[in-house]
């Protein structure tokens, strides 16, 4: 209880301060609807969001990104997820680390449902309660991350894929 307590608060918060949206038009790669699919539901079927998908499972926040709340996910590949430092997802599945790995995790979601077209370039809050930092440009970047595939709709929101894994400043 103290959890959902929790996530609705940093919701709240990250919902105060989202000022990254705008209708400005940007070309990045763009997927159709996945039929009432939600974003856990499209990430799960997804040959490239297996390491995303356990890491969520793990979280406990499969059942977040199921429900009828709207988010925007920048979510890491598997490929992403393999540039990281050895060892590390590895120490994310442990026990002692969910909590670390819950506040990755709602770092790269955002609140509500914002396409690539509605992004403009300054700082987004993120579930986490920090910011991300968009620019748009050719294409769009978060914190430095290349959106390779932007779009994804799903039921409950989008999925922009990331091309690195966002790690929160310490």
């Amino acid at each position: 209880m103290k959890k959902i307590a929790l996530l609705a608060t940093v919701i709240a918060i990250a919902l105060a301060s989202s000022s990254a949206y705008a209708m400005e038009p940007i070309s990045p790669q763009t997927k159709d609807a996945h039929g009432g699919e939600t974003i856990a539901a499209i990430a799960s079927s997804s040959e490239s969001f297996n390491v995303l998908t356990a890491l969520l499972k793990h979280a406990k926040l499969v059942g977040v990104l199921n429900g009828d709340t709207e988010f925007t996910v920048f979510a890491p590949t598997d490929d992403a997820f393999g540039r990281l430092p050895a060892g590390t997802i590895e120490s994310l599945f442990q026990p002692e680390n969910r909590e670390l790995l819950a506040t990755i995790l709602t770092y790269h979601v955002v609140p509500g449902s914002v396409t690539s077209g509605q992004l403009v370039s300054g700082d987004v809050g993120s579930v986490a309660g920090i910011p991300l930092a968009v620019a748009v440009g050719s294409g769009v970047t978060v914190n430095g991350a290349n959106v390779v595939t932007a779009d994804i709709e799903a039921s409950n929101g989008v999925i922009h894929v990331v091309d690195a894994v966002l790690l929160p400043p310490q």
